[in-house]
């Protein structure tokens, strides 16, 4: 099961991220990295004392084979090894160590003791499990920018108050959403979904309008302002509009720069 859930995540193309393994959050303290790992049934987390002394070692006797994070140069990846997969606490990779493999260029390091072996491998697993648990993902602080000068485009050349208000509908959002959720909701907007409005004019010229119920290339269904339903077949002269509230969102894209995004949400993070 370790070795197979291993190699999934390890076949796809995910980014390092953290130094560390979180231990806590989540209900009963579970979460993060810990209920990553019981969710795939992976074993004990690496020691991060004994993986910060194994990095030392590492370093300088197989840096310049394996890479600095152990994911290759002229050596082999050692975080997509097998070996290094089933090992457990330096049982496989020691004797490796020890013994070399010469007939592939790997010199044997035959003076290591039993304890630097033991921190070796895991510096070797905590590189696995950075790799490959996405509960030790960090995102990096986003607030970098400058809150007045967000809230002047808030107001100003971004339009934002025109349809939105920091005491009504974004009152105390920012301690609804951490920052990097507040980014995406004016960043991608149209990922939060929502209701969808719709107009459909027949060719009788009659008008209905109302909340689209279904809506795809043979027909529109959608309940009016008093709770009627009407479906209409998508043929005959039917058209169909639809409300596209987010327009002015998708405008923006093309208008933000890079200041505005981090000044922007300098500011919404302020509106707790």
């Amino acid at each position: 099961m370790k070795l197979f859930c291993l190699c999934l995540l390890l076949g796809l193309p995910i980014p390092l991220a953290a130094q560390e393994i979180p231990t806590g959050g989540g209900r009963g303290g579970r979460g993060g990295a810990a209920a990553t790992r019981d969710f795939l049934g992976l074993g004990a987390a690496p020691d991060p004392a004994a993986a910060e002394r194994g990095a030392k070692i590492y370093a300088p006797n197989c840096a310049f084979c394996h890479g600095e994070k152990a994911t290759g140069a002229d050596g082999p990846d050692l975080v997509r090894s097998p070996l290094v997969l089933h090992d457990e606490k330096g049982e496989l990779i020691g004797p490796v160590l020890l013994q070399g493999r010469t007939e592939k260029g790997m010199p044997a390091f035959s003076s290591l003791t039993a304890e630097q072996i033991q921190d070796i491998a895991q510096f070797l697993h905590m590189r696995v499990e950075l790799t490959a648990n996405r509960g030790t993902y960090r995102i990096l602080n986003i607030v970098t920018g400058d809150a007045s000068r967000g809230q002047q485009f808030f107001s100003g050349a971004g339009g934002c108050a025109s349809c939105h208000s920091p005491t009504g509908d974004l009152a105390h959002i920012a301690a609804r959403f951490p920052p990097e959720q507040l980014q995406n909701r004016f960043l991608w907007p149209a990922g939060r979904g929502g209701v969808r409005k719709a107009t459909v004019a027949l060719p009788s010229g009659e008008k209905i309008t109302g909340t689209v119920k279904r809506l795809d290339d043979f027909v529109v269904e959608l309940y009016d302002a008093s709770g009627v339903y009407h479906s209409y077949a998508r043929e005959g002269g039917v058209k169909v509009e639809i409300e596209d509230r987010l327009a002015v969102h998708r405008q923006l894209l093309d208008r933000y720069t890079d200041a505005n995004i981090h000044d922007l949400t300098a500011y919404l993070v302020t509106l707790k």
